[in-house]
């Protein structure tokens, strides 16, 4: 079992450009190459603890895969240092360095059978027989994969290729398990299911995993920490309620969340006694209690409000709680999910379309105009020029 540490790890990839190359009257036209670095990964600190599993998640192209591909010694690394159970492991082989990683694309040999696949990198390590097959039907069984071992890839479904390449991970008894998007070929049931697969089986393992994900549920069902990136830089690590709750910047809370979280310019009003938010024209009452934790700086007034789905209400019996923080809506979509509702709203003066989470009796219909309250008590606001959360506390 390992703990990691990555201490200002960056990547930097030099990208090949052409421009023009000057030349006299008469002659040729003439191109030659410009170097530009590209900083796909750039001051990652961070320390991943013993038995963790850490999630990396980000839009495409954030920098996620890069990070785990450099752990695994897949990329180099172009400054900073790597530590894995305390050792600086910068300039050890991927072989070396005992970890176990699992791909998207399953890479599963066609010709070879589900304990061929399972038992063929302990064969390159010159493991005898019978550990080898000791150790390929204890992870069939945690599996479920033991009346497969005799079938090829083809003969299984997307689940079990998936299951026969974490099955090949775990034969190796690593440090370190790595997954980049491994469930991301398979159908949204099938995911789901997957996603339960692979919690019970880091609490079995009681080691180390650290994986990929561009999808936010995933993240957040499955990680006991997750690192939020964007543009190849660290924007907020914590548990999956601390990034719902207390999001760091406007980034994090728009990314976290489904449906995200509703965000729309406003202005921050402060009387002696009372604080107000300026939402489209209209002026409403914000909770003191929050009220007392935004920290705007001096000066502005002009702020981001942010607000879930789940905080936002139009049911009559919502509505009597909250009669100083309601704006006018229409409804422009209803859309009926079963256990919830969701609504997608106009606001005069606000140019994004909001929407909120109702309950699934609320009976409002398309092109009504409704009365929408807002529970300030849950309200987040955000800086207009860095994005930052302005609430403290």
């Amino acid at each position: 079992m390992a703990g990691l540490e990555l201490k200002h790890i960056d990547k930097i990839y030099p990208n090949t450009e052409t421009k023009k190359k000057k030349r006299k009257k008469g002659e040729p036209a003439a191109v030659e190459p410009a170097q530009k670095e590209l900083k796909a990964v750039s001051d990652f600190n961070l320390e991943i603890k013993d038995k963790e599993f850490l999630v990396l998640v980000g839009p495409s192209g954030c920098g996620k895969s890069t990070t785990l591909r450099m752990i695994a010694g897949l990329e180099d690394i172009t400054a900073g240092e790597l530590y894995i159970d305390g050792q600086l492991v910068n300039n050890v082989a991927s072989k070396d360095r005992d970890i176990a990683m699992v791909f998207q694309s399953y890479a599963l040999y066609p010709h070879m059978t589900v304990f061929e696949n399972m038992a063929f990198a302990l064969k390159l390590r010159k493991v005898p027989k019978d550990e080898i097959k000791t150790r390929v039907l204890e992870a069939a069984k945690i599996l479920e994969l033991e009346e497969y071992l005799g079938r090829k890839p083809k003969a299984l479904s997307g689940g079990q290729r998936q299951r026969v390449a974490l099955g090949r991970a775990i034969v190796r008894q690593p440090k370190v398990f790595l997954m980049d998007e491994p469930l991301s070929n398979l159908d949204a049931k099938l995911r789901v299911a997957m996603r339960t697969e692979i919690a019970k089986l880091h609490k079995r393992l009681a080691t180390t995993f650290i994986y990929v994900t561009h999808d936010q549920t995933e993240a957040m069902t499955m990680g006991d920490r997750i690192v939020v990136m964007k543009d190849g830089v660290i924007q907020q690590v914590g548990d999956p309620n601390e990034l719902y709750q207390q999001p760091a910047n406007r980034f994090v809370a728009e990314f976290i969340g489904s449906p995200q979280m509703n965000v729309f310019p406003a202005a921050i009003e402060r009387t002696a006694n009372e604080t107000f938010a300026l939402i489209g024209g209209k002026k409403i009452t914000v909770n003191a209690e929050r009220a007392a934790k935004i920290d705007l700086p001096e000066g502005k007034s002009e702020v981001f409000i942010g607000i879930r789905p789940e905080d936002l209400y139009v049911e009559e019996e919502n509505l009597v709680k909250y009669p100083d923080s309601q704006i006018d809506a229409n409804i422009e979509v209803r859309e009926p999910l079963g256990s919830d509702i969701y609504l997608y709203m106009t606001v005069p003066g606000v140019d994004k379309t909001v929407t909120a989470r109702v309950l699934p009796t609320y009976d409002g219909k398309m092109d009504e105009t409704v009365k929408l309250a807002l529970d300030t008590e849950r309200m987040h606001v955000f800086d207009c020029g860095s994005g930052a959360s302005l609430i403290r506390g």
